[in-house]
């Protein structure tokens, strides 16, 4: 993967915490490795969102079969199960 430069220009009260990330005071060599770290915590929220709304969807799909009675299920076989996808 090549590895490119963005520049953006910071000022204010955000660049007033970044600078309290870095340093001898801060978690952080540079406003660069905090901003890294920022990303990549975004991107683990980002996954954990996504897999939540997958379950959330899984969840309301299966709701219905789970409060089901025992006798409106019907028994299938693996082979009922191939004939009827290979129809598909």
């Amino acid at each position: 993967m090549a590895s490119g430069s963005i520049h953006g220009k910071v000022s204010g009260a955000p660049q007033d915490h970044i600078q309290q990330q870095i340093g001898d005071d801060g978690l952080y060599e540079n406003a660069s490795e905090y901003i890294r770290a920022l990303i990549r915590r975004d991107l683990q929220t980002r996954d954990l969102q996504t897999r939540d709304q997958a379950w959330d969807a899984l969840q309301s799909e299966l709701a219905p079969a789970m409060r089901a009675d025992d006798n409106e299920f019907v028994a299938v076989s693996a082979e009922d199960v191939i004939r009827r996808n290979m129809r598909r």
